[in-house]
């Protein structure tokens, strides 16, 4: 029997499909999009510079209920609460996308862009840590955040103040803002070194309260732990001293980090709550530059648990990190992207300074090139960007097919530009269920993704798919310059 004509047309269709995902990607494109997303983040009173033209200034008053000006900063993600622990996370690795991309950043007119996405965001820390013994880790309240849909710049839910000090410590939160301060200054080091000594200060008090007030942040602020719960602080104490090291060579660091006890062992992903990947990557860039004592074979030790976290990554390994039909790596069914894009980072940053030195990396007895490392994580950036069974950009505003209803209050509420009247907490979810596009577009979110089997649904109810916090376009910045040049 013949075949109807419509089947002919739907496989048609599915390969145009397919080839157009497949097509050269943009990666220029997509690295200003990366950081027009900080700019549509912001909060605070904008610049006159600001490119994202749908928003407003919002929070102006953030910080009057403690007496200090806790304004600017960004957003968390689609909600408008300020949560300092992975708020520091984005720091770090924006930061240290630019540490290691600031050429290719350049060569693409996008450092000054960069530089200005992570100075609104240490302006905020530096507001933040207020005193030595004395860090705002939080600004909002997630749970009445919540209960209300409504635009950052006429919100009317409470703006509270959480801080973490001697009496209530928070090693994991203080340590790793100490991270972000440090690489932040070294971002900051040539173009602007008064600034980067002020960072640099910071993170050594930071250093220094984290150290010595110990215990983990949700126990004296529960209702931070609600939202991003921490695991423990040994990562973070490693990952501000190894990031000090570097800003500093200061061998006070260096013997930190050789007297700690632990290297982190293998891990699984790398995360704003596990950092030990991190550590072990920037050890083993110091390693590699010879910055570091090569008679301590403890640093070989970073590097050795480091490649046996990415040899199954890039699917090298004995039990290699789950793949999807259409070839995306799966970690979690909630916002998985954010594991690959930090993942990411680390794969290209390895590969560059393996590169430096003419070496390659051994998963057992398999030999991976430098060259091998980047297509692996260009592949997996490819993903994101449209090479998927969707033929979808999971950045927004990239590509001609993305998501248009992502979880995201700003981008969901029409702008106040152009309807200036309050629309009241409850009010708002009239535009949460609607079934129509976002009315304004919020460049360079990467959402959190499709599931195990490459499904996706552009539900704006789906925050565990369709919501894009800054954790995940953080570490793409620097990532996506290495690949556009």
């Amino acid at each position: 029997m013949a075949l109807p004509r419509f089947f002919f047309l739907i496989l048609w269709l599915e390969f145009f499909l397919f080839i157009q995902s497949h097509a050269a990607i943009d990666y220029a494109q997509a690295l200003t999009k990366s950081l027009l997303f900080f700019e549509g983040q912001r909060s605070g009173k904008l610049p006159a510079n600001q490119r994202v033209k749908w928003r407003g200034d919002s929070a102006l008053k953030d910080g009057s209920d403690a007496g200090v000006d806790l304004t600017g900063g960004y957003y968390d993600a689609g909600d408008n609460v300020k949560f300092g622990f992975p708020y520091a996370f984005t720091i770090t690795t924006l930061a240290w996308g630019i540490i290691e991309f600031e050429k290719q950043l350049a060569t693409k007119n996008e450092l000054g862009h960069a530089m200005e996405a992570l100075k609104w965001g240490t302006d905020y820390l530096i507001k933040a840590h207020t005193s030595p013994n004395v860090l705002y880790i939080e600004v909002g309240d997630g749970d009445s955040d919540h209960d209300c849909w409504m635009r950052p710049e006429d919100m009317t839910t409470p703006r509270t103040s959480y801080k973490v000090d001697a009496s209530h410590p928070g090693s994991d939160v203080a340590g790793e803002t100490s991270a972000a301060f440090a690489a932040a200054s070294i971002a900051f080091r040539r173009s602007n070194p008064q600034y980067a000594d002020v960072l640099l200060t910071h993170a050594k008090q930071l250093f220094h309260f984290a150290n010595d007030h110990r215990g983990v942040y949700q126990q004296s602020i529960p209702v931070a732990g609600k939202f991003y719960s921490s695991s423990g602080f040994d990562d973070e104490f490693q990952w501000a001293a190894v990031w000090l090291f570097h800003a500093t060579y200061d061998k006070t660091y260096s013997d930190y980090l050789a007297n700690f006890g632990s290297t982190g062992g293998v891990r699984s992903l790398f995360s704003w709550d596990d950092k030990w990947v991190g550590v072990q990557s920037i050890v083993t860039k110091l390693k590699i530059q010879k910055k570091l004592n090569p008679q301590n074979e403890l640093w070989s030790k970073y590097e050795s648990e480091m490649v046996q976290f990415i040899c199954p990554v890039i699917q090298k390994g004995k039990n290699n990190v789950k793949m999807s039909p259409g070839g995306m790596l799966w970690w979690q069914p909630w916002n998985n992207f954010q594991y690959t894009t930090a993942t990411m980072l680390v794969i290209a940053a390895y590969s560059d300074h393996l590169a430096s030195v003419q070496t390659n990396l051994m998963c057992d007895s398999t030999t991976v090139t430098p060259g091998e490392l980047i297509k692996f994580a260009r592949s997996q950036v490819d993903y994101i960007l449209g090479a998927n069974p969707k033929g979808m950009s999971y950045m927004v505003g990239f590509g001609s097919k993305y998501p248009v209803k992502f979880h995201h209050r700003g981008a969901s509420l029409p702008s106040i530009k152009t309807n200036p009247r309050l629309i009241a907490c409850k009010d708002g979810f009239n535009y949460f269920r609607s079934d129509r596009p976002n009315p304004n577009v919020q460049d360079g979110a990467v959402v959190g993704g499709p599931d195990a089997n490459d499904q996706f649904d552009d539900n704006r109810s789906d925050y565990q798919q369709s919501e894009g916090p800054t954790v995940n376009t953080a570490p793409l910045v620097g990532l996506l310059a290495r690949l556009a040049v």
